[in-house]
């Protein structure tokens, strides 16, 4: 290399100082916000480290990671969850449950907590243990290190978090009834990120968005949080917000875990897409948050505030009710309306974040637009579409008027959810041994068939028992698992369009509801219970089972040595003492009529 002259060495000074300069300008005019806590955490090792953790990961035990799980890791390891870099330890946990803090101040609302079985937490000792932590294929993404194990007052921490103990409340029903009843805390190390297959050029990390952000020079970011379809009042309701602070839009949906009954992020997300042409031009992004949502309201609210700043944004949207799970089992919100706008603004200026409150949207009929709630001139005409009475309009084939959303998201969800004439439909029988599930089964297949435009599968329980579960016996476990095999194959019949018949005995309660809440996502479902007598089944039982039972000879017979649950639901009762097979299956035809699931326009 050729030695430079005193001149050209001057030269050379002057535009690398220049190039400084420009540099520093440059960096002072893409400056983003820092993240919480004033550092990305991103706990990705480096490949010879990776490569000594997959040696030793042999030694270790593994734990496979649930759904609520596996979305916090990724956003732990991503940096979402800054300035966390593990499951939270003991001191951390209590000080978020009690103080919505960390054990060192930092302010944090919610738990992020890994919860494992009894047996599981016995074998870990803190300050030496590792854990391989795993996917549900059993692929290593992080390695564990042990700080804490202990057994959490789980009902507390709900009361503490979520200020309810209610089943009917999704955060605190998981926190006390769902998790596993130990919790593992600990600092991580990322082996590998969970795989993604779908809409990957959607998956940005809060790196990714930072980057994204920096180069299209968005210092003023205002993030959307959403778990739900967008239609008009959504996209008003952003570009208001935008303009307000003059700020640009991040829709940024989360895509894990949400409330349950909520539209699949498949449909949502390609809604969302649809919808991204009504913004100006280059003031709009996209993302998909990985998030396992808590409902948890207000505490919420500043969660999902803290998230976004680590993605880069400095506004956060908070409307009516935000991530609120609705009503308890008495008909009262489990939140005030602006409970979350409250607490958010209480800490706002800590977060660093600034709230931009929203009311809900509603239409003027007469003026063509839309406005806040609180905007609503005197006697004007206001219309609104719920949430319910979409769906409602989606399973009736009904309008769905212009006002409310546009037409490719209309077309995009009746693709997605046709109506009931077309949905896949589970009728499932429960009733005693002899009281004639098998029989009215058979001639409701007769029916179904002569209508035709569907296919339909019967799983008869004596069927099942010979062909799925033929190594189980009468125990209680073993007859939930046979009823547990007998809805997952009806939800995927239900899922894929057809009519699941199931005719099982299924004399318990919790393991009806639990098949009921694995198909309904996908479909409709039908419990018929088939309420005839013991008497009256006694009198049928060409087996002689109920003889033998009342003998002792047959051990745990449902009615006789084993109790049989009533339904506290059915939607259909059916008494064959008093109603032919022929007339027991036209009860139920009609039954789903008028319901929808058959009808005129059935093909």
């Amino acid at each position: 290399m050729p030695t430079l002259t005193h001149k050209e060495s001057n030269l050379k000074e002057k535009i690398d100082l220049s190039i400084g300069r420009i540099t520093e300008l440059t960096a002072s005019k893409s400056h983003l916000i820092a993240p919480h806590g004033g550092e990305l955490v991103q706990l990705e090792v480096s490949a010879d480290r990776a490569a000594e953790l997959k040696a030793h990961s042999k030694e270790w035990p593994s734990w496979d990671l649930t759904a609520r799980q596996l979305c916090d890791l990724e956003l732990l390891m991503s940096g979402g969850f800054s300035p966390l870099r593990g499951f939270m330890n003991r001191a951390d946990y209590e000080g978020v449950c009690h103080n919505m803090r960390l054990a060192d101040g930092t302010l944090w609302p919610i738990p992020i907590t890994l919860d494992v079985t009894e047996d599981f937490a016995k074998k870990l000792t803190p300050g030496s243990s590792h854990v391989a932590l795993r996917d549900p294929e059993g692929v290593m993404l992080a390695v564990l290190h042990v700080e804490d194990v202990w057994q959490p007052d789980r009902e507390a921490e709900a009361k503490a978090v979520f200020n309810s103990t209610s089943k009917a409340h999704p955060g605190s029903d998981y926190a006390i009834n769902k998790s596993n009843p130990w919790y593992v805390g600990g600092k991580i190390e990322e082996f590998q990120a969970p795989a993604h297959y779908d809409f990957r050029s959607l998956r940005l990390t809060p790196a990714d968005l930072r980057s994204e952000f920096s180069r299209l020079g968005w210092t003023s970011v205002v993030a959307f949080q959403t778990r739900n379809p967008m239609h008009r009042a959504h996209v008003e309701l952003t570009m208001r917000a935008a303009k307000q602070v003059e700020a640009n839009l991040l829709i940024h949906p989360s895509v894990g875990m949400t409330k349950p009954g909520d539209v699949d992020y498949f449909v949502r997300t390609r809604c969302y897409e649809l919808l991204l042409p009504k913004y100006p031009h280059g003031t709009v992004k996209l993302a998909m948050l990985p998030l396992a949502m808590r409902m948890g309201g207000p505490r919420e609210a500043i969660w999902h505030g803290l998230i976004r700043k680590n993605h880069g944004c400095t506004h956060f949207i908070v409307g009516r009710d935000h991530a609120g799970p609705g009503k308890d089992t008495d008909g009262k919100p489990f939140y005030g309306p602006y409970d979350a706008q409250e607490l958010f603004k209480k800490h706002e200026q800590e977060m660093g974040v600034t709230m931009v409150p929203f009311q809900m949207m509603v239409y003027l009929e007469n003026e063509d637009r839309y406005v806040p709630a609180d905007e609503v001139p005197k006697g004007a005409k206001v219309l609104d579409v719920s949430g319910t009475e979409l769906r409602q309009r989606l399973n009736e084939g009904r309008d769905i008027p212009a006002w409310f959303t546009y037409p490719e998201v209309v077309q995009e969800l009746r693709r997605s959810y046709p109506p009931r004439y077309k949905q896949g439909v589970t009728i499932f029988f429960t009733g005693l041994s002899g009281s004639g599930k098998s029989t009215i089964a058979n001639a409701l297949i007769t029916k179904f068939l002569e209508m035709g435009g569907r296919p339909v599968t019967l799983l008869d329980g004596d069927l099942v028992r010979k062909h799925l579960s033929s190594e189980l016996g009468f125990s209680k476990e073993h007859r939930d698992i046979n009823i547990r095999r007998i809805g997952y194959v009806a939800s995927e019949i239900t899922k894929n369009g057809g009519i699941a018949i199931c005719a099982p005995i299924a004399p318990y309660e919790a393991t009806r509801q639990a098949v009921r809440q694995m198909i309904e996502p996908f479909g409709g479902f039908i419990l018929v219970h088939i309420a005839t007598s013991i008497e009256v089944c006694e009198q049928r039982d060409r087996k002689g089972l109920y003889a033998k039972a009342r003998a002792g000879i047959v051990k745990e017979f449902t009615g006789i040595s084993d109790p049989y649950e009533t339904p506290s639901k059915a939607e259909v009762t059916i008494d064959t003492g008093k109603l032919s097979p022929e007339e027991a299956a036209q009860t139920i035809i009609l039954h789903l009529e008028r319901e929808g699931f058959i009808g005129v326009n059935a093909n």
